[in-house]
């Protein structure tokens, strides 16, 4: 089995960097995967221009696309496993709802607001800033009533409602707003990772690397929790220390990943099962690394499909992995045997 995982995480340590190169080598330009080599690790390209569109376009993007990956995948992996749900994802307790709303708020009730701060405010900063405070108002909602409930499935329920409350409050909105607000919050709501600047990829790469950490602290919590929380508190395991630490987990990845690349579906809900497909185990600890290189890679290909090589246009991303996404789930749900392995 050890030799197996072996194989297995170098096949991924390979494809990952074989879907970087050829993320950054396809686009309108087409640049030689010899030449994104050279360029990326260090040395220059052929030609200057190469060079300037790999630096500063594909470079940055191929990297947040790494991040998103590697966050939305973690984050579905801890909801999963918390709420025992084969269908539970990383937006399952309202915080896309929430940063929706936030963008929604200044973008499509610009009107309600103040002139002076609306030019901040309909900024690329002043949407991620709603965004951030939207998801935060929605966790801090979601652990004030965590505190009073003691069953985990009640605080998914309570997620549930978070989100329809939200959506309905972002509808309103909606109904008021002027259609060239529309077509900005419906753009924003694709979602995009080619637009962040190095400063912003920093701020995400650190929230990442926060919730990764607090994912890593929770790996032994989350094996114990698998078998259910009557036997993970048998093992002396505090359920509501693990609970809050994962959920805070999940908060930082899947807020900070909606607040800087918008609401990306599908890859926290499948990429999960795909890791458990492949290395054929539960054990977290290789689970844990296992979705994040896959995470990485599915969305690394997902972003070089939307790029539409040769083509002067680029599909959203969103919708590139609602479309590879939706039927994996359906795949993975139909091929199942036993829906309880699933868990």
């Amino acid at each position: 089995m050890k030799n197996r995982n072996s194989i297995l995480f170098s096949s991924l340590v390979v494809l990952l960097l074989l879907t970087f190169l050829l993320n950054i080598s396809f686009g309108q330009v087409a640049i030689p995967i010899k030449e994104v080599f050279k360029s990326v690790f260090g040395g220059h390209s052929s030609k200057e221009t190469w060079d300037y569109i790999i630096l500063n376009f594909r470079l940055p993007k191929a990297i947040t696309a790494i991040l998103v990956g590697i966050g939305l995948s973690i984050s579905g992996l801890l909801m999963q496993t918390l709420f025992r749900n084969p269908l539970a994802g990383p937006y399952v307790l309202g915080l896309s709802s929430g940063s929706s709303l936030g963008v929604a708020f200044v973008i499509l009730g610009a009107g309600f607001l103040p002139s002076i701060f609306s030019p901040f405010l309909l900024s690329s900063y002043g949407i991620i800033l709603a965004s951030c405070l939207g998801s935060l108002l929605v966790l801090a909602l979601i652990l004030i009533v965590s505190k009073r409930l003691r069953d985990t499935m009640s605080i998914l329920i309570v997620g549930l409602m978070f989100s329809s409350f939200t959506g309905a409050i972002v509808s309103v909105f909606t109904y008021f707003s002027s259609a060239e607000q529309l077509q900005k919050y419906t753009f924003w709501s694709m979602g995009s990772i080619g637009n962040l600047s190095w400063q912003n990829i920093l701020i995400l790469a650190v929230c990442v690397f926060l919730g990764l950490l607090l994912s890593l602290l929770s790996l032994k919590s989350l094996d114990a929790l698998l078998l259910g929380e009557n036997y993970a508190r048998s093992l002396g395991l505090n359920i509501s220390k693990a609970r809050y630490t994962i959920i805070f987990a999940t908060s930082i990845l899947a807020g900070s990943i909606t607040a800087f690349a918008g609401p990306i579906a599908f890859i926290g809900l499948a990429v999960p099962h795909l890791g458990k497909l492949l290395f054929k185990t539960s054990n977290h600890q290789i689970l844990f690394f296992g979705t994040l290189f896959i995470g990485s890679i599915i969305m690394l290909f997902c972003d070089t499909v939307s790029q539409m090589p040769g083509f002067e246009f680029t599909l959203p991303i969103n919708a590139i992995t609602s479309i590879i996404g939706a039927p994996m789930v359906i795949w993975l749900i139909v091929s199942r045997k036993n829906k309880n392995s699933m868990i």
